[in-house]
């Protein structure tokens, strides 16, 4: 099945070169099923970029995939157009009555600040809250998954003396994970951040497994049944050019950056980077994607509405 997402959003004409199936609006409403409900809180600066990226990895599903976009109420994005924002984004007020089946946090350029101190950091609380009710599945990236694991369980960040930036190796930690099915042995996935969480401040009673973890790049993704959620602490959905844009725009403004390592051919900016990172991308998220289908309510009314064994087979969607 297509991703269904709005008829003009700009993401549709590139995923559409790419291949990926992309339904009209008009067109889904024909099909006699419910799709799946996957909300997209996009905090990233570029946010049709971040559209793409993720709408490209939602979209691989054999499912039929309704992205909704998400913004914060009150925080006026200052890198996007209001047109763009206005025609396509919906307040976070404004579908808070509603239920998803799956929602995802994006990563936000304020790692550096303390969680406290940023605008929007109350709405976020809330709608980490919020979460635990109206949504079944939860996928947090980068600094949100920063900041959910710090207001579920208290967790702090610590800042690195220089980026993490580059490509890493990581390994599988737990084989039997529903989310790891298909992985090698070894892979690599994109790191660019700022801060860190640690292994050591992982609450021994929290039931929080960790699946990913790089040597260089400490922990990657941890698995939180408690709240049915996923935190990728990199940047899996990234593109091929995503750090080599992030890497001369912080040139461009003199920022101390080493070259990211592991990405551009022979460690020249000048040679284009290879994408080493894209079929685990996909893998991920068409293994949560799947978890989630697996175990929501098949009523999405019920969702939030009684406790549900995250890991344990449920109704699927399926046609009404």
């Amino acid at each position: 099945m297509p991703i269904k997402i709005p008829n003009n959003l700009p993401a549709r004409s590139i995923l559409e070169a790419e291949g990926v199936s992309v339904m009209l609006e008009k067109d889904a409403v024909r099909q006699d099923i419910r799709p799946m409900r996957i909300g997209l809180l996009n905090l990233m600066p570029n946010k049709a970029k971040t559209e793409t990226q993720f709408a490209r990895l939602l979209g691989a599903s054999p499912l039929q995939i309704e992205m909704t976009l998400v913004k914060m109420t009150e925080h006026v994005p200052r890198n996007t157009s209001a047109d763009h924002i206005v025609s396509f984004y919906r307040n976070w007020e404004d579908v808070r009555d509603e239920k998803f089946d799956g929602f995802i946090v994006t990563g936000a350029p304020v790692e550096t600040l303390p969680f406290e101190d940023v605008t929007y950091w109350s709405e976020l609380e809330r709608i980490f809250d919020w979460t635990q009710t109206n949504v079944h599945g939860l996928m947090t990236i980068c600094w949100g998954a920063q900041a959910a694991v710090h207001h579920f369980y208290g967790m702090p960040k610590y800042a690195l003396d220089k980026k993490m930036f580059g490509v890493y190796r990581h390994r599988i930690l737990d084989r039997t994970s529903p989310y790891l099915r298909g992985f090698s042995d070894d892979f690599a996935i994109p790191v660019s951040r700022w801060t860190e969480v640690r292994r050591a401040d992982i609450p021994s009673e929290s039931g929080m497994k960790v699946l990913m973890e790089s040597d260089e790049a400490g922990v990657c993704l941890i698995d939180d049944p408690a709240h049915r959620a996923l935190h990728m602490f990199n940047h899996i959905e990234y593109d091929s050019n995503s750090l080599a844009d992030e890497y001369f725009r912080d040139r461009g403004s003199n920022v101390a950056v080493d070259v990211p390592k592991n990405y551009f051919p022979g460690d020249n900016p000048d040679v284009p980077p290879l994408n080493h990172w894209r079929s685990h991308a996909h893998l991920l998220f068409g293994n949560w994607i799947n978890q989630i289908y697996q175990t929501t309510p098949f009523d999405v009314r019920d969702i939030g509405a009684k406790a549900t064994d995250w890991n344990a087979p449920g109704r699927a969607v399926a046609a009404e």
